[in-house]
């Protein structure tokens, strides 16, 4: 198989993302008081309505209407007044009654965009958009979204027995129904990507505004946001769509990009041949590291796809959206800005912090307690928390202040932190109870300066003819002789000082 960039300087890919998200954080289903928990045992949070038995009645959950009206806000959609559920027909066993209740033509949140800023290795994969790249290689790519609608989500089905996961004569194919019913919004994207890893970060800051909203947990692993991707290619400077495939089990960052990856190039390869590609669904297999058919890709036809009679359509009022907008919080991109405007913060320090909204408590939590420190609490907050267990805001803000003020180094405050961790000490006072405060007495630390230049004469000799990097190992050995209480980097002001001498 060809390497990607390769095939992109002869090909170009058209992508779309059609991503569905369950709203995790409701209590119950999308039409019925069932309790939103698929991991209670199967088939226990289950009713006439979500199992789909004749004369069963739904009635719309106010509070999903809200979150993805909320969703259409925070991605720059319109949201539409007016809008209807509809049936969608197929007949498998996760949906017993045979339809799913979805929407149509005219969704809840129609027509927005989220605009992705590509850097770094992912820019060399779109050779087309140099025109448009700054300086550093990176570029804004504008992507559409075409809208977002409202459905409920299909039973869990798990197949057991057969040959490594696959269905046999001799499987069994057991369904859970607690998941059936589970208030679902899909967004779907015009076809403006153009790269698998604008596919990838399209789909993190997604996720990340979800999670900002409070709607899901945005889980990939659990499946509470998937994504499928239907990708096809052209040649560069055509403007026409080839023939596309859609690929599924795409449940995580990495499978979606390497999935369409090895798709653009399957594409490339089949063309290049004198084949052609056929429309059709697509099952990406991590282990072995490309796609498989699964079947012949439906029409919307097929569906037979009707207003559902049991539910009246929507009239949204201006005072429900409003009351959504103002429920809508400060958004990842917004928040990181802030960070950086404010704080700061490095842009890649701001991001990781804000694109994680208990992470971002977190952090304002502690910088409120040491606002001269707020650098030094990001710095903590992501390089050194991730290893710990139960560390406070509070704990936090003494640490933070305790390195900008140069009073100990960060090994110590790692192991110091390591020591706090989950306990209700303040950093502080183990410090001084372990005499790991850093002297900053410039005549203190000039003597041991002078008894280590005195000892490394071998050192001090290469220094002077040109080896700079033994000043490292000086550094070192006062550390050691004043046994780590000596701050570094005066220390190796000192060095300097000494040696130029």
């Amino acid at each position: 198989m060809r390497r990607l960039q390769e095939v992109l300087r002869d090909w170009e890919a058209v992508i779309g993302l059609e991503v569905h998200t369950e709203l995790t954080t409701l209590q119950t289903k999308m039409f019925c008081d069932c309790r939103i928990c698929h991991d209670d045992p199967p088939n226990t949070n289950v009713c006439p309505v979500c199992l789909g038995l004749p004369g069963a009645l739904p009635v719309p959950n106010r509070r999903a209407i809200e979150y993805i009206v909320m969703a259409g806000l925070a991605t720059n959609c319109h949201i539409q007044r007016h809008s209807s559920f509809y049936r969608k027909h197929y007949f498998y066993p996760d949906m017993s009654k045979n339809y799913q209740t979805t929407q149509g033509p005219v969704a809840f949140c129609m027509h927005g965009h989220l605009d992705l800023e590509v850097r770094g290795q992912g820019a060399q994969e779109r050779p087309d958009a140099t025109a448009d790249k700054n300086e550093d290689g990176s570029y804004v790519a504008p992507i559409r979204i075409l809208r977002i609608h409202m459905e409920e989500d299909a039973a869990k089905m798990v197949h057991v027995g057969g040959s490594e996961g696959r269905i046999t004569s001799a499987s069994e194919s057991l369904i859970d129904y607690n998941r059936c019913g589970t208030p679902l919004i899909e967004l779907v994207t015009e076809p403006d990507l153009r790269t698998p890893e604008e596919a990838r970060l399209f789909m993190e800051k997604l996720r990340r505004t979800f999670m900002a909203l409070g709607i899901s947990d945005c889980s990939l692993e659990s499946g509470s946001m998937r994504c499928d991707g239907n990708v096809s290619i052209r040649r560069r400077g055509t403007t026409g769509f080839g023939v596309k495939t859609e690929m599924k089990n795409l449940n995580s960052f990495k499978s979606l990009h390497d999935a369409l990856a090895y798709e653009i190039c399957r594409q490339a390869e089949v063309l290049e041949a004198g084949g052609a590609v056929r429309q059709e669904t697509r099952h990406w297999e991590p282990s072995r590291r490309r796609t498989m058919v699964m079947r012949v890709k439906e029409t919307a036809d097929d569906y037979r796809m009707y207003p559902d009679p049991d539910l009246a359509p929507f009239d949204l009022s201006d005072e429900f959206v409003q009351q959504c907008r103002d429920r809508v919080p400060e958004l990842p991109d917004a928040r990181r800005d802030r960070y950086m405007a404010e704080l700061g913060l490095s842009r890649k320090a701001a991001e990781q912090i804000a694109g994680d909204p208990a992470t971002a408590r977190f952090f304002e939590q502690a910088v409120r307690l040491a606002p001269r420190a707020a650098s030094m609490v990001a710095n903590v907050v992501v390089n050194m928390l991730p290893a710990m267990q139960a560390v406070t805001p509070e704990q936090t803000a003494s640490i933070a202040e305790l390195l900008a003020a140069e009073a100990i180094t960060f090994a110590q405050a790692r192991e110091v932190l390591g020591l706090a961790d989950g306990t209700n000490e303040d950093p502080r006072r183990i410090v001084d109870e372990r005499g790991l405060r850093q002297s900053t007495d410039a005549d203190a630390l000039a003597k041991t300066v002078d008894e280590v230049l005195e000892r490394c004469p071998d050192q001090v000799r290469q220094y002077r003819d040109g080896n700079k990097k033994v000043v490292g190992f000086l550094v070192g050995q006062c550390m050691k002789a004043s046994r780590g209480t000596g701050n570094p980097k005066l220390f190796n002001q000192l060095l300097l000082k000494r040696l130029s001498t």
